[in-house]
């Protein structure tokens, strides 16, 4: 599937304040975010994605299913290309209920429910396996739901890959990092991860990205293979180092206002769907990945495998760090638990 050629990118627009204000008097002019003066009721869901991208193809999926499920009772509508605002601007949506629904990562999660920062913690998943276990298992739930007294409630996570470098020459030992300037989310945990690898951490926004390393205002960033190939940034960045040093789940977020506004009954559709189009999302993410790699590698750019271990213990001091967040500090032990029982269970 060629994700990439469905859609071109939008951009991003620049006044997020404008903008938070534009989007919530369209929601509420348009129809309410949950019910319709029918006895109908449709969700509105916005994310920033373009439509080629696998996130957004399972969100399709789960509307469908939740067509089914409720008999046509009960939709969902979908606004992709960061049309009602950023990804921060719509979890403030969320939070006045002037919006539905949402698709966040969980680095820009913490800045709402600081306990989601362990999922950006770098290497503290052992590989996919442990991730799985984690999302799936009750750690994942509890971290779902934690986000209520934050008016968010978690429906699922969304695999988003491993995030690695890509830059204007390579990155293969922590040592090659020093002085260079790496854009990352604006997320304390990804600051404080690339200061620790030596590098100089700069929070920039996704679309400035490509304009950005072209003009040298960073010098390079890390993502995961499908956003580097879709974004186009591969253009401006032929160096591509995969040392995996976090995975960082998407969350599909629903406002607290707005669930507690479905029946019982709907809530069932909802949130069944929504799992549903995780698995789906999980395969399609599969294959993106796949296809994202061969067609960077086509275009020319260089791909190494540097030697995770140096990395993973020049950020050892990030977990030390948070002994004086005790739910933090729980989560890291409880995760790393996990990791240890997945690896029982591997070796079995």
């Amino acid at each position: 599937m060629q994700y990439h050629q469905l859609y071109p990118r939008n951009n991003r627009r620049p006044y997020r304040q404008l903008l938070l204000c534009a989007a919530a008097l369209l929601l509420l002019f348009t129809a309410p975010s949950c019910k319709e003066i029918t006895d109908k009721k449709e969700i509105k869901l916005a994310h920033s994605l373009e439509v080629s991208h696998p996130v957004h193809i399972a969100m399709l999926y789960m509307a469908d299913k939740v067509k089914e499920k409720s008999g046509g009772k009960m939709t969902i509508g979908i606004y992709p290309n960061s049309q009602l605002g950023s990804e921060r601007e719509s979890v403030e949506l969320l939070q006045i209920g002037s919006l539905g629904m949402t698709k966040v990562s969980a680095a820009t999660m913490e800045s709402f429910s600081p306990n989601f920062k362990v999922l950006s913690l770098p290497y503290i998943f052992q590989d996919k396996a442990h991730y799985y276990n984690v999302l799936d298992g009750k750690i994942g739930e509890d971290l779902l739901t934690e986000g209520e007294q934050y008016w968010l409630r978690g429906l699922t996570y969304y695999d988003a890959g491993s995030r690695s470098f890509y830059a204007n020459k390579p990155i293969n030992t922590p040592s090659d990092l020093k002085g260079m300037k790496i854009r990352v989310q604006a997320s304390n945990t990804a600051i404080a991860m690339i200061n620790a690898f030596g590098g100089a951490a700069t929070p920039i926004s996704t679309g400035e990205i490509y304009t950005a390393i072209q003009q040298g205002v960073v010098d390079g960033a890390e993502n995961n293979h499908p956003t580097f190939y879709l974004s186009r940034h591969y253009e401006v960045a032929k160096n591509y180092s995969i040392n995996e040093h976090t995975m960082v789940p998407d969350i599909l977020l629903i406002s607290t206002k707005v669930w507690e506004d479905l029946t019982p009954q709907e809530q069932q559709w909802l949130q069944e769907a929504a799992d549903e189009s995780s698995v789906v999302q999980r395969q399609l993410w599969h294959e993106a990945e796949e296809e994202a790699l061969a067609e960077v590698k086509k275009a020319g750019v260089t791909v190494t495998y540097p030697d995770k271990e140096p990395f993973a213990k020049m950020v050892e001091p990030l977990f030390e760090s948070f002994r004086n967040e005790p739910e933090v500090h729980a989560l890291i032990q409880r995760i790393r638990a996990a990791g240890e029982q997945t690896a029982e269970q591997d070796n079995r």
